[in-house]
């Protein structure tokens, strides 16, 4: 029988973070050997706010809220990690030079200005490009289709890429120690490592089933939105520019109507539309999860065990202050 309560999470740094109904928690395996672990209290907006848990705006509401903490649990996953190098180091008799708050920050800033960068160019303005140079913008469902494709082909692409990167590869085999404990906790399998090892690493709750939606369905969306504009509006082909500007501002939408059908899909999974609909996302878990060796499943065992409420006294695990 499945759990009423859902626990999900994501992979981070050598580690896994888990969110329960009321708190986060975070375990790191750090290079000696013990878990560390941060556990956060949380409640989602969409729960405290009426007008934010309603159906579409709390898909968009909950994607920003996830966003923000995977950020900051990747943050505090990548400072432990260089703290392991430190040390590291200094076993060595290395040095390892100090970078300034501020060019930490301003790193940081560069990186996510290169990352949307080069989302907007191959997710945005490249597939938009080739539609137009395939001269399809008189015909919106196949100029969507187009371009929609493209950016799956982009989107399937790189991830098969990055998939080949050593510190990727552990990424995702924390990954799948995340999704082998959830679904050793749906199904109320025992929750001892072997048992949870003889689970599977997919999930249909998954980010990249998720994302795999959002494309999905923007096809959809931008066809039907292009099409009344286009006819009722603009009335002419419309303006590559145009059709990309009013597409990013039906992203909020967009990823809306994407979490309801991700919802709907985790709790209908048998019904056979359903079963149809989620096999390009599950396919594609079979890259962003990998099979976990014992130490990161005991990792995200920890974390889910925090993020429930769970005893994980009998774990080695050492509990870390709120601002650390």
């Amino acid at each position: 029988m499945k759990k009423e309560i859902n626990v999900g999470g994501q992979a981070v740094i050598e580690g896994v973070m888990m969110r329960g109904p009321d708190r986060l928690a975070t375990a790191v395996r750090r290079k000696s050997g013990d878990i560390e672990l941060k556990i956060t209290p949380f409640v989602s907006i969409t729960q405290k706010k009426k007008a934010f848990g309603k159906p579409i705006i709390r898909g968009f509401v909950s994607l920003i809220e996830m966003m923000k903490i995977g950020f900051s649990t990747l943050t505090f996953s990548a400072d432990r990690f260089e703290e392991d190098l430190k040390i590291e180091a200094a076993e060595k008799g290395e040095k390892i030079k100090e970078k300034s708050k501020f060019l930490s920050q301003a790193e940081e800033v560069f990186s996510f200005v290169i990352a949307f960068g080069l989302a907007f160019l191959l997710f945005g303005l490249l597939p938009y490009k080739l539609s137009d140079w395939m001269n399809l913008s008189k015909q919106d469902l196949y100029f969507n289709l187009f371009a929609g494709g493209i950016r799956i082909v982009m989107f399937v692409l790189y991830i098969w890429l990055i998939s080949f990167m050593q510190d990727i590869k552990r990424l995702f085999r924390y990954h799948g120690a995340e999704h082998k404990n959830v679904n050793a906790y749906e199904k109320n399998v025992d929750l001892e490592i072997a048992d949870i090892q003889a689970q599977t690493t997919i999930h249909p709750r998954c980010g990249t089933s998720f994302m795999f939606f959002v494309l999905l369905i923007g096809i959809l969306i931008f066809s039907v939105v292009d099409t009344l504009v286009s006819h009722y509006i603009v009335k002419a082909p419309l303006p590559m520019y145009l059709r990309l500007g009013y597409h990013i501002l039906l992203i909020p939408l967009i990823s809306g109507v994407s979490y309801e059908v991700l919802r709907y899909s985790g709790k209908n999974l048998n019904h056979p539309i359903v079963k149809i609909m989620t096999i390009p996302g599950m396919a594609l878990q079979k890259i962003t999860t990998q099979e976990p060796d014992d130490e990161m499943a005991e990792v995200a065992l920890v974390a889910m065990k925090a993020a429930l409420e769970m005893d994980y006294s009998m774990h080695n695990v050492t509990l870390l202050d709120e601002d650390k």
